[in-house]
C-alpha cells in the first residue's frame, strides 16, 4: 500500500513509537523467540490512535470545523476522542451500552459526546450515519477506509524497522483481527519487506468471520455465540469490504483462541513483560499457547499487543 512511510512521517509528532519487548524467561517456557510490539503503550491505550490521527490530519479545515462522528466498542472510540481533542475538533461517538465501563469513561474523559445504543436491537452504523447526515460531521470508520488502514500500518512499519535494527527476521507474525484494519495494514508492510514471514490473523473462538470469509472467498456475516467473548475489541461478526479484499492476498491464514487461553496469556504478559493488556491484545500469545504444534522450536515469532484498555474485573480474573 502506497503511502505508509508518508503517513508515518505525518503522524510521528503525535504518536508514541512503541517499544518491542522480550522476555527470556517466557522464551524458555515456550521454546520460541518471542517479540512483542507494545501498542498497549500508545496514546489512548491502543494502536487505534494511529488510524484516528491519520484520518483527522487529512481532513480540511472546513471538515474539522463541522466535527466528526465514529462508532466503536471502545478503542476506536477513545482514539477518535483523543485525536479530536488534540486537534480541537468536536467528536460524537456511538458506543454499545454494554461496552466496558473503562472504555466508556475513557472516551468521555477525552471530551467526546457519547451516544449509547443496544447492540442487539440497533445499528451503530445507522445511528452514526444519521448523525453525520443531520450535522454535517465526517464519519471516521474504525477499519474499512484507506486512511484508517494507513495509520494502523505504521505500527507494522515501526515493528519491522525495530526488528531489522536487531537483524531479526520473523518466521511468524500474529495479528489480532476484528474488522481487519490492523491486520491489513501490518501485513502490507511485512509482505513487502519480509516476504518469508508467515502472516496469521487471530480471532476469538466463535467470532471467526474473517476465517470463514477467507475460506469461502466472500464476505461472511456470522451469528455471534450466546456467550460473548472476553475479547470485546474483537467481537465483530463481519469483516470490512476493503480489509477482506486486502487480507485475501496478504495472509497465510487465521488462527483462533479461546477465552481461557486469552486469560492465561494476559497473566503471562503481566508477569513477564510487566504490561497491562486487554483480552483482544493478548490473543496472539493465546494462539501460541493453544496451538503449540503449529510452531517449531526456536522460531522467531512476533505479535502485536494491540491494546491495554481492560476491565479491572477481567484483569483480576486473569490473575485469580
Amino acid at each position: 500500500m502506497a503511502g505508509v512511510e508518508e503517513t508515518a512521517r505525518m503522524i510521528a509528532p503525535e504518536v508514541v513509537r512503541t517499544p518491542v519487548l522480550r522476555s527470556p524467561r517466557l522464551n524458555d517456557i515456550l521454546g520460541l523467540s518471542l517479540w512483542f510490539k507494545a501498542e498497549t503503550l500508545q496514546v489512548a491505550g491502543a494502536f487505534k490512535y494511529r488510524g484516528a490521527c491519520s484520518f483527522l490530519m487529512r481532513l480540511s479545515a472546513e471538515q474539522r470545523n463541522r466535527g466528526v462522528v465514529a462508532f466503536s466498542s471502545g478503542n476506536h472510540a477513545q482514539a477518535v476522542a483523543a485525536a479530536a481533542n488534540r486537534f480541537g475538533v468536536s467528536a460524537k461517538i456511538v458506543m454499545p451500552s454494554d461496552a466496558p465501563a473503562i472504555k466508556l469513561e475513557g472516551t468521555r474523559a477525552w471530551g467526546a459526546d457519547v451516544i449509547t445504543y443496544n447492540r442487539m436491537t440497533e445499528s451503530r452504523e445507522a445511528i452514526a450515519g444519521e448523525i453525520a447526515r443531520q450535522e454535517g460531521r465526517t464519519l471516521i470508520p474504525p477499519f474499512d477506509h484507506p486512511w484508517t488502514i494507513l495509520g494502523q500500518a505504521t505500527a507494522g512499519l515501526e515493528f519491522y524497522q525495530q526488528l531489522a535494527a536487531q537483524q531479526v527476521l520473523l518466521d511468524v507474525l500474529l495479528i489480532p483481527c476484528s474488522g481487519g484494519g490492523l491486520t491489513a495494514g501490518v501485513s502490507t508492510v511485512f509482505r513487502a519487506h519480509s516476504p518469508q514471514t508467515q502472516l496469521w490473523a487471530v480471532e476469538p473462538h466463535g467470532y471467526d468471520d474473517t476465517a470463514q470469509s477467507l475460506a469461502t472467498g466472500r464476505r461472511v456475516s456470522i451469528q455471534p455465540p450466546s456467550q460473548p467473548t472476553l475479547c470485546d475489541s474483537l467481537a465483530l461478526t463481519e469483516p470490512g469490504h476493503l480489509t477482506l479484499a486486502m487480507n485475501q492476498h496478504l495472509l497465510n491464514g487465521v488462527q483462533t483462541a479461546s477465552d481461557a487461553s486469552v486469560l492465561t496469556a494476559m497473566r503471562l504478559i503481566g508477569q513477564h513483560l510487566k504490561l497491562l493488556v486487554e483480552p483482544g491484545g493478548a490473543i496472539g500469545l493465546a494462539a501460541v499457547l493453544e496451538h503449540p504444534a503449529r510452531f517449531t522450536a526456536g522460531q522467531q515469532v512476533g505479535m502485536v499487543l494491540s491494546g491495554a484498555n481492560v476491565d479491572p474485573h477481567v484483569w483480576a480474573r486473569a490473575h485469580s
